[in-house]
């Protein structure tokens, strides 16, 4: 019989490509598949849930996941990343520092937001800087005519915002939370709210009209909705 995405828990966006909403803050991961090659887009919020999602891209895969895209340098999307050991992995130029000298504010978010201290203070512990820093654009070959563009198109939710675009006949564009849809997007001391309008429009720009734009949370949308949410932040925040 043969598995599906969905059997595993994916949500399939286009072919190779798919997404699961983690339970607890409805966070979500991505998943494209090469030739022998599965990159996963951010990695939860513990090392057990990193593990958990490792398993079940590995399961979709038939082999290890190879590569590892952080879209931001939030609890949610980081400290599941030392289970992805042995993948390559790639983040905004950064979040390198902030993963390395961070690492308290970020323990200390992950529990006002609810994580219990155990699992926060062991996935802290494990945390590794990125090996590949992101300043522009990175084009990663997966094999099998699957290309993926990872795009550093911050500041906006964070000083370290990293797109993920895959093309295809339908373009998918990981946001990580630069969109929301489950709830207004989330503007924290670390947002720089001046030049987030400006990091939507280069999202709009690289996924185009007709591209799948999934968010760091919530529902997959499209352009309009992205550009209304863009056009919400400006008028929220006083800039063009």
């Amino acid at each position: 019989m043969t598995v599906t995405w969905e059997d595993l828990g994916w949500e399939r966006l286009a072919a190779g490509v798919g997404r699961c909403r983690l339970p607890g803050w409805d966070c979500t991961s991505g998943l494209v598949l090469g030739a022998g090659t599965a990159l996963v887009v951010d990695a939860g919020s513990s090392l057990s849930e990193g593990a958990r999602l490792r398993s079940r891209a590995e399961a979709l895969s038939g082999g290890r996941v190879t590569h590892l895209a952080l879209t931001h340098p939030h609890f949610d999307h980081v400290l599941g990343a030392s289970a992805f050991a042995g993948a390559e992995t790639y983040a905004a130029v950064g979040v390198d520092a902030v993963l390395s000298h961070g690492r308290e504010e970020l323990r200390l978010d992950a529990l006002r937001n609810g994580l219990p201290s155990a699992d926060a203070d062991e996935a802290v512990d494990a945390l590794v800087p990125p090996a590949h820093p992101v300043s522009g654009e990175w084009t990663l070959d997966l094999g099998g005519g699957q290309q993926v563009l990872l795009a550093n198109v911050g500041p906006g939710h964070t000083g370290h915002d990293l797109a993920v675009l895959v093309p295809g006949e339908v373009e998918v564009v990981f946001c990580g939370d630069l969109v929301e849809e489950s709830g207004e997007p989330q503007a924290g001391p670390d947002a720089v709210p001046s030049h987030w309008p400006a990091a939507l429009d280069r999202l709009l720009a690289l996924g185009g009209e007709h591209a799948r734009y999934v968010p760091g949370h919530g529902a997959v949308v499209d352009a309009a909705f992205v550009r209304r949410q863009r056009d919400a932040l400006a008028a929220r925040f006083g800039v063009g």
